[in-house]
């Protein structure tokens, strides 16, 4: 309990001095959340660590910067006789176990041109699957969504929960039939860790002790064991050893093609080595991808689909056409003018996810140049107010989603045997489990406008005096495009000017992670069942902190 109190203590005054630094212009403070996110990870104390985790939401919501719609659920379209394959809480499909009766194919589209397909550095969602179905970790997910053995058979913890030490199987090979051992585990995490490589998820491995330099993930010997050591007990670390970062990659395929400034080179193209039930046999950029089983794979036997081909498009209705014409057999984009008809359809699912749908500004953009820290983030705050999110659930999600008032999802849990968004575990601002009303409310959000120095008429306009005008950036999917008009509708109701720009997936995916944007459409499903995976991404040094924190 004195610890508990110490620490508590410790982030109040954190706090306190978060609330005397607007020093930097419009942008919050963030030095201080990042210390936060160390304090957390470093830890032993789950009581406390929660406790800091709920402090660290409020410093994240504070700033406006991200304004949650709604919680995800996952929707996708199966032919009838296609069984096997499952989906996780975290929206990765697992398709090295399907079953199509006596077809040996199945067409799938998960989306457009993916944007990486390194497993270090990819941190998209379809990214994420291709890499589950063409790599492997230490561990796995099963159909129930547990862990389970994959490049190993098991793992030693020892008593202060510092050390582990996982026994990799035996006779595992890569594509190219040559042995994968420990040893390429310890490459490869090294090479994820590595500040050079820049991969997003980097901080993924600041729990292991020697980060980032010398990282203490160590392969025996004789490559059969493979011990990492952590700075703190670590509650989800065989999520860890399931997630795609901590994937093994051949070095000499790796380094044969890897340069400088472009350490993933060696998989821009079909044929590169891999490791899991599939490798990649054909890319046609733009249009297609067929992956074919890889016969070294170590569970190969038990690999009924001999080849997946992959329709890449972002365009809903020829996804939908194709599908409807037999040329598909999942798909995972459905059109919203096609969601109603389909909610009684047995071939159409509706999965629960851990994630968010969210809006996102960028605390660096131009639209707040000359504003206070507090009037950016009331300005950010005043357009959440605006913003009618039933209405985009009953008219484009459709599926019942639920009004996000946070950005942690509800039902995650808090690392300490508890509820993150439990109410009584932590007083929000709106009094339940969130930091605003479910409703619009466009009163307040005026007030807040004002106080950010926009002025308004007698009816609640905005003055010609003090225009406000964006361009919201979205990709092209029809429900983000669908949602964006939503946006544009609730805005323009006090006369704010919104315009749309929509783009192709991998360069939208860029363009908000450079920050190139002032307000761009955004997700995050859960990579794990922790709100630390949700919390470090905003860190200043993140790869996944496309507000541009501390930037």
């Amino acid at each position: 309990m004195k610890k508990l109190i110490a620490l508590l203590m410790a982030v109040m005054m954190v706090l306190g001095c978060v609330a005397a630094m607007a020093d930097a212009g419009s942008e919050p403070a963030w030095a201080d959340y990042d210390n936060m996110i160390a304090t957390i990870k470093s830890t032993t104390d789950m009581a406390a660590r929660a406790q800091l985790m709920h402090q660290a939401e409020d410093m994240l919501m504070d700033t406006g910067a991200i304004v949650p719609i709604y919680y995800y659920n996952d929707v996708y379209m199966a032919k009838d006789g296609l069984t096997g394959f499952y989906s996780n809480p975290y929206a990765t499909k697992f398709f090295m176990y399907a079953d199509y009766g006596e077809k040996t194919t199945l067409r799938l589209q998960l989306a457009s041109e993916p944007d990486k397909l390194d497993p270090a550095l990819n941190s998209s969602v379809d990214g994420a699957c291709l890499a589950a179905n063409s790599f492997g970790g230490l561990y796995t997910y099963d159909a129930n969504g547990d862990y389970a053995p994959n490049f190993a058979t098991g793992y030693e913890v020892s008593e202060d929960g510092l050390t582990y030490t996982f026994a990799i199987r035996e006779g595992l090979k890569w594509s190219d039939g040559t042995d994968l051992t420990a040893k390429d585990f310890e490459y490869s995490w090294k090479r994820a860790a590595a500040p050079e490589t820049a991969a997003d998820y980097s901080y993924m491995f600041d729990g292991i002790a020697g980060y980032p330099d010398d990282l203490q993930a160590v392969a025996s010997e004789d490559g059969k064991t493979f011990t990492v050591t952590l700075k703190a007990p670590c509650a989800y670390m065989l999520d860890l050893a399931a997630f795609p970062t901590f994937f093994p990659v051949q070095k000499a395929c790796v380094e044969a093609a890897a340069t400088p400034d472009n350490p993933g080179a060696w998989a821009l193209e079909a044929g590169f080595v891999s490791s899991g039930a599939y490798t990649l046999e054909s890319w046609d950029h733009n249009v297609s991808m067929v992956y074919v089983k890889n016969p070294n794979y170590w569970d190969a036997e038990n690999v009924k689909i001999e080849r997946l081909e992959f329709m890449l498009s972002d365009d809903d209705t020829a996804i939908f056409a194709a599908y409807q014409n037999g040329d598909l057999d999942f798909t995972d984009s459905v059109p919203t003018d096609q969601i109603a008809t389909l909610l009684d359809n047995p071939e159409f699912h509706i999965v629960d996810e851990l994630g968010t749908y969210y809006v996102i500004f960028n605390v660096k953009s131009p639209m707040f140049d000359g504003m206070t820290a507090e009037q950016a983030a009331n300005y950010r705050k005043g357009l959440s107010l605006l913003i009618d999110r039933q209405y985009i659930i009953d008219t484009v999600g459709q599926t019942g989603q639920k009004i996000a008032t946070s950005f942690l999802p509800a039902g995650m849990a808090d690392g300490n045997g508890g509820v993150f968004k439990d109410a009584a575990a932590w007083n929000y601002p709106n009094g339940a489990d969130g930091y605003f009303a479910e409703e619009p409310d466009v009163d307040k959000a005026i007030e807040l406008l004002k106080s950010a120095g926009f002025e308004f008429d007698a009816n609640n306009m905005l003055s010609a005096s003090t225009p406000i005008s964006f361009e919201y950036l979205t990709n092209n999917t029809s429900g983000h495009i669908a949602i964006a008009e939503c946006l544009q509708q609730d805005f323009s109701a006090i006369g704010i000017n919104m315009t749309i720009k929509s783009i192709d997936w991998a360069v939208f995916l860029n363009e908000r992670k450079e920050g190139n944007f002032g307000i761009a459409r955004n997700g995050w499903i859960a990579d794990f069942n922790d709100p630390i995976n949700m919390l470090e991404m905003w860190t200043t040094v993140s790869g996944n902190n496309d507000a541009q924190f501390g930037r």
